[in-house]
């Protein structure tokens, strides 16, 4: 299995002239340098792959023994194309993937890890106006992915995993894909073509994306 980190944005909604993944926390880590330790216990660091692009060698130096994609393209493309450039580098393989700006406790992730299905982490506790929102089939697997969900069961927490299986169509959705599209618009046009993915509750594990302030503030509090 292949890890990708997307850590190719500005961030700007935080307001710090270095990338987000590099935020200190209050324990001494950076966001980044937690996920990459957590990543490489489970699944080694050569398994990790950086989608990188500003102040990519930043990134670069704090990491150097990670494997990283450039996206030259990183200051008018989302995460769509981020991922995308990290998934060609990777065939016949399942592959989790992550925001680089999540902060997560290690126990979550063999929840996603050992899901034999294409699936994605999500928390049914919180429902916030501005996060990626999901609702569901009859089935449980999930229907749709976006901002714009209504009625939602809850949000999606930014860790996800494509199957080997799956992923030859989940490229050709993310290709279809515009370039200011997040990657779950891939993954709506997947489920659309018939793909299953599974949610995962993680809600009793520490994990919150890190968008502004507030959000930096609440996860120090947690640590």
């Amino acid at each position: 299995m292949k890890a990708i980190i997307l850590a190719a944005g500005i961030g700007s909604r935080l307001g710090n002239s270095n990338p987000k993944p590099l935020t200190k926390l209050k324990n001494g880590e950076t966001i980044l340098g937690r996920q990459v330790a957590y990543l490489s216990e489970s699944l080694g660091m050569n398994n990790i792959i950086a989608i990188v692009g500003y102040k990519k060698d930043l990134i670069m130096e704090s990491f150097p023994n990670l494997l990283y994609v450039y996206n030259n393209f990183y200051d008018t493309t989302n995460t769509s194309k981020s991922l995308l450039a990290g998934l060609n580098k990777i065939e016949d393989e399942n592959v989790l993937w992550l925001n680089g700006d999540v902060v997560f406790e290690k126990k979550l992730l063999p929840q996603i890890i050992q899901c034999s299905k294409s699936c994605m982490a999500v928390n049914t506790n919180s429902v916030g106006e501005e996060e990626i929102k999901y609702n569901v089939f009859d089935d449980g697997n999930i229907k749709e992915v976006s901002k714009t969900v209504s009625p939602a069961l809850g949000e999606a927490v930014g860790i996800n995993k494509i199957i080997s299986s799956d992923l030859p169509l989940f490229k050709a959705n993310l290709e279809k894909c515009d370039d200011q599209d997040y990657f779950e618009k891939a993954l709506e046009l997947s489920i659309q073509d018939g793909m299953k993915i599974m949610p995962v509750d993680i809600n009793k594990y520490l994990c919150m994306e890190i968008d502004f302030w507030d959000d930096l503030e609440q996860i120090n509090k947690q640590l």
